[in-house]
């Protein structure tokens, strides 16, 4: 690992030649639009007025129909920056909410989806990719892959609640 200020200069030479800020700006612009579209094409799911920026690592915003409301649960729609993909997970409203639906899930026999191995460091109770090299020369495409993926999740997910 390299000094802090090492890191800076290398920062500020990525800065200056302006192709990572205007990929950052491009990248939340359209997380921004993909809210606004979730929000208008799903009225009856409540979407959160804000997105979660990160530290570069992850940018997300989280929405949910009534039946996981109702249980603490939400719906992210996640972009990983280090790999550059697209996922979908299903969060509590909180740390206890989240322990109670991993434990439920880990401890059934549906394997549908990437279940991470502890509640503690992470924040989500299961995770699936929705795209892993999203084209974004096609943002109409782009949204309707990203939507289509989360609804089955959402589906998938309110199924199995529904037997459990």
């Amino acid at each position: 690992m390299k000094p802090f200020h090492e890191y800076m200069n290398e920062y500020r030479k990525q800065m200056e030649t302006g192709d990572i800020k205007e990929a950052y700006k491009g990248l939340m612009d359209y997380i921004m639009n993909l809210r606004t579209h979730f929000q208008n094409k799903y009225p009856d799911y409540f979407v959160s007025g804000s997105i979660y920026y990160g530290y570069m690592d992850m940018t997300y915003f989280s929405f949910f129909p009534e039946s996981l409301k109702s249980r603490k649960l939400k719906i992210g729609i996640v972009f990983i920056h280090d790999t550059c993909r697209f996922e979908v997970w299903l969060f509590g409203y909180n740390k206890q909410v989240q322990a109670k639906y991993w434990k439920l899930i880990k401890e059934s026999d549906w394997k549908k989806y990437h279940i991470p191995s502890t509640t503690k460091g992470n924040d989500s109770i299961i995770e699936s990719i929705l795209v892993d090299k999203p084209d974004f020369s096609n943002l109409e495409t782009l949204t309707q892959q990203i939507e289509s993926g989360t609804l089955t999740f959402i589906k998938d997910v309110e199924n199995f609640l529904s037997k459990h």
